[in-house]
């Protein structure tokens, strides 16, 4: 054996042991970061995008970039993380260098500095003391610690539900990503104080219900009392809370502030809202946890794209604001996976229509450069809200008696995923946001014949407003059980109810296809206890159709058969 091989053989169990020890030596580090300061930042090679999305259900990604992936790890997470044995780097924690907390209620608001939470408290109420006339407070709900998680109204009638379409602004869910929180009271102040003359700000205003949560996470933000000092990604409980909404793929524990706040996104049913971030400049649009598309997918991409073409254009070019991946706007999944968004939640389980905004790479936003955002995103802001007055608007009533009526907004063919809108059952109105195009819509409630509105007609930038009268059923039929599914009249050549078995319970899907295996109709989500369906078989050719009744939890499948005879 030669003296050189017997060097080598000597050399790398030695070589192993000092691996070995600095591998020890950053866990140990990092199990310090995460004790010190509450979370510790950390990046890791890309591991291609199934590990990435199985990691994602571990760990808090907070962003995929340059061929690594940045992920914040948790006092929940860290015992987690080192015992997979990752090569990874911590990031020095650097977020509140030049700093600046306002030393009054009065300097905060000249929107330079960060206000302590007493100073937030103070402004907040100082909205609805000054503009009384034009906006309300409500309490979404209380931390751990117990501050305050507040919402602001600005309505021209604030106390009262004048059936408008509602919206939604929210920033800062990660404690330590505090751009938006200031943009979102500056926002505030702004729509306030403008109110009287300026023509964009009033139109807003006047016919919007506009609210605005300029912090989400108190306790993230202000982890160590009343001031932002040390400011961490998750709540008092160490949970990220932009990974803790009800979700159909994955089991979540509610926190209190995730309970409190979907709570009171339920009661709302917001049109559109925005969810503001930081850690990158992009706008990402659903769906963050599948890969398939969103129905309204050119929609999305469309607001999406013009939030971002404007920030870039009142932004210095030399800067490239909002620029990253497809020019500043991407698809949750095509960047990163995750399960128990707040933007899928409210898109899917609310038929709402959210994006999440990341404003600055920053994570904590420096002073210096908080007006800066404010200049670059403003005229994004207004114009992302503004989106609420278009599409297509109506009102659902009973022909009988003119009362409002509760009732689900379809577009057979197109709609999925629950992206169908309903009617509110106080006022009957509803907003369904969609791309361009000639629409047809199939209007349903409980009791109700169904209706066909045909050839909807919308334009980019202008709203289509419409009436719609349902007729009501009076038929005791259609409130007996059955063990099986029922269709009547059969033969039919107006209109079939459908009455599903007692055995479907919760929400069930349901399709018509003719004698060929051709679907004609597709109605997803519909609510065992608003049975029967009445479906209008004006529009089919005379012939036999089956229908299939399907539940995705519990597997139950039924079928039924009808004839339609044609009067053409």
């Amino acid at each position: 054996m030669s003296k050189r091989l017997i060097i080598i053989l000597l050399l790398v169990p030695l070589l192993c042991f000092q691996t070995y020890s600095q591998e020890r030596k950053n866990d140990q580090m990092l199990r310090e970061e995460v004790s010190h300061f509450g979370q510790a930042f950390v990046k890791i090679p890309y591991p291609g995008k199934q590990a990435l999305n199985d990691l994602s259900g571990k760990v808090s990604i907070s962003s995929v970039r340059d061929k690594h992936a940045e992920i914040f790890i948790s006092p929940l997470t860290v015992d987690w993380f080192i015992t997979q044995n990752f090569n990874y780097e911590i990031l020095e924690n650097t977020e509140t260098k030049g700093l600046l907390t306002a030393s009054s209620v009065k300097e905060a608001m000249d929107w330079v500095s960060y206000p302590t939470y007493s100073q937030y408290d103070s402004i907040m109420h100082s909205f609805v003391s000054l503009y009384p006339s034009l906006c309300r407070i409500d309490t979404i709900g209380k931390t751990n610690y117990g501050k305050y998680v507040l919402a602001l109204k600005i309505s021209d009638n604030p106390d009262t539900d004048e059936g408008e379409p509602e919206t939604f602004y929210s920033s800062t869910i990660h404690g330590n990503e505090t751009g938006g929180f200031i943009l979102m009271m500056r926002l505030a102040d702004y729509l306030l104080k403008n109110y009287n003359t300026d023509s964009r700000v009033k139109n807003l205003v006047d016919n919007l219900a506009i609210w605005i949560n300029p912090l989400a996470n108190p306790d993230g933000t202000y982890k160590n009392g009343n001031t932002i000092s040390s400011p961490v990604r998750y709540n008092a409980n160490g949970y990220d809370l932009n990974r803790n909404f009800p979700d159909p793929d994955v089991t979540n524990v509610p926190q209190k502030e995730t309970a409190d706040m979907t709570k009171f996104m339920r009661a709302h049913h917001f049109v559109i809202s925005a969810n503001f971030h930081s850690g990158d400049e992009v706008v990402n649009y659903p769906w963050d946890r599948w890969l398939r598309l969103h129905a309204d997918n050119e929609w999305f991409y469309a607001i999406s794209r013009e939030y971002a073409d404007t920030a870039q254009a009142y932004s210095p070019p030399l800067e490239h604001y909002m620029t990253e991946l497809d020019n500043g706007v991407t698809n949750g999944y095509d960047w990163y996976s995750i399960n128990g968004g707040r933007q899928d939640f409210v898109t899917s389980d609310l038929q709402g229509r959210e994006v999440t905004i990341e404003l600055d790479f920053n994570f904590v936003t420096p002073t210096t450069r908080l007006d800066a955002l404010w200049q670059y995103n403003w005229r994004s802001i207004l114009r992302y809200i503004e989106n609420a007055l278009y599409g297509i608007h109506g009102r659902v009533t009973d022909d009988s008696d003119g009362k409002p009526v509760r009732a689900m907004i379809y577009i057979s063919g197109h709609d999925r995923d629950s992206s169908q809108v309903f009617s509110d059952s106080l006022n009957g109105n509803f907003t369904r946001l969609i791309a361009p195009g000639i629409w047809t819509l199939q209007v349903s409630a409980k009791g109700y014949y169904s209706t066909t509105v045909s050839n909807v007609s919308v334009v980019n930038g202008m709203p289509v407003n419409l009436d719609i009268k349902l007729v009501p059923i009076l038929n005791a039929v259609d409130t007996v059980t059955t063990p099986v599914i029922k269709i009547y009249p059969d033969p039919a050549n107006e209109f079939i109810r459908i009455i599903f078995p007692e055995r479907q319970v919760g929400k069930v899907n349901v399709k018509v296809f003719n004698s060929m295996g051709k679907e004609m109709a597709d109605f997803q989500d519909f609510a065992y206890e608003d049975t029967p369906l009445v479906y209008n078989v004006q529009g089919l050719a005379s012939g036999w159709y089956s229908v299939m009744i399907t539940n995705d939890k519990s597997g139950i499948v039924d079928r039924g058969r009808f004839v339609v005879v044609s009067n053409h």
